[in-house]
């Protein structure tokens, strides 16, 4: 009896596997018009979407920009990606960046068309286009897995309206998030998606508790309005995001707030001979190879279910003529410049 009292303490925790083991492949119809094509695991050329189903992937990852002058990245665009993805069995995440361009935590430019609205007038233009948006993928009969209203939100969107660094600016930004949230909700989705908030930096508890106090405060936005918090997690950007302190931090973050948390952003490199940054310390011993890349995800992967997180996502590892993938590092992609797949892609099946 004295033994089995001491087998919950003995015996390993258990914890959930990741429900969504993802990629983001926005580039992909960029890449395609360009003449690029993939080569699976067994040497085999085939599309994308295959080769990522066969080892493992889920869900897939894909941006949205709001009218760029180029079409790339727009309505139409995600809609033939994510009918492909469909296809294929794959869930689909996606990703507005309310922008005509890339949304990041340094640039958040408000689409020319909406451009001297106030902040109530932009809210009606958010919600209406997220509800349009959504319809859209109804008609198309494709469903959506996730929606995040915003991508790595940390200073804000929409600026200057929704700035946080501007005395109105976390109010502003409160009154927009409810506005996408409401126009997703409002839409003609058979089934409702999963609404995601997005921040960069994952690691950082001190970064993701005073927004999420600090927005959710102003009242506009409340807990009903989102499922997921999901994070930015890179290595190569600052020496304290280890991965002791991503793990701490999500778990601080299922604890606090009781959502579903998951990290939407992360990669490791093949390469990366002149960091500007030191890696942080726990990471050290990883090799920049592909066999590093397997690792990385590995251990990422066990920090997200260790705090009881539902997903991780590789950034962009199919990008072919990107493959610093905007870091410091020559090299972060799963495939190399031929479109062969490399053995991490692997990994989705294992994590």
């Amino acid at each position: 009896m004295f033994f089995q009292s001491l087998l919950p303490f003995l015996l390993p925790t258990a914890h959930a596997a990741l429900t969504y083991k993802g990629v983001d492949w926005s580039s992909l119809l960029v890449e395609e018009d360009s003449g690029k094509s993939y080569i699976g695991i067994d040497g085999n050329t085939k599309p994308l979407e295959r080769i990522l189903k066969n080892n493992g992937v889920s869900t897939v990852r894909q941006r949205i920009w709001y009218n760029p002058s180029d079409g790339d990245y727009d309505l139409a665009y995600n809609l033939e990606l994510a009918a492909r993805a469909n296809a294929e069995g794959l869930g689909i995440y996606l990703d507005f960046h309310f922008s005509e361009t890339w949304a990041d935590p340094g640039d958040q430019t408000t689409p020319t068309a909406w451009e001297g609205y106030d902040v109530d007038d932009l809210a009606d233009e958010v919600q209406n286009y997220t509800m349009s948006t959504m319809d859209s993928f109804q008609s198309a009969g494709i469903p959506l897995s996730m929606v995040s209203i915003g991508n790595e939100i940390t200073a804000g969107m929409l600026f200057p309206t929704g700035e946080m660094s501007e005395s109105d600016g976390p109010s502003n930004l409160a009154t927009l998030l409810h506005a996408a949230s409401a126009g997703i909700k409002a839409s003609t989705l058979t089934t409702q998606p999963k609404i995601m908030i997005h921040l960069d930096n994952g690691w950082d508890w001190d970064t993701q508790e005073w927004w999420y106090d600090t927005v959710l405060g102003e009242g506009p936005l409340t807990a009903d309005d989102y499922d997921i918090q999901g994070v930015s997690y890179y290595p190569f950007y600052n020496e304290d995001a280890t991965l002791a302190a991503l793990q701490s931090s999500l778990t601080s973050m299922v604890s606090k707030y009781g959502k579903e948390v998951m990290v939407v952003e992360t990669n490791w490199p093949t390469s990366c001979p002149d960091p500007s940054y030191s890696f942080p310390s726990d990471t050290t011993s990883i090799p920049f190879s592909a066999a590093g890349q397997t690792t990385w995800m590995t251990d990422v992967a066990s920090a997200v279910e260790d705090a009881g997180g539902s997903g991780v996502f590789y950034w962009e590892p199919a990008w072919l003529d990107n493959a610093n993938l905007g870091s410091s590092c020559a090299d972060n992609l799963m495939f190399s410049s031929n479109g062969q797949a490399l053995d991490s892609v692997e990994v989705f099946n294992s994590i």
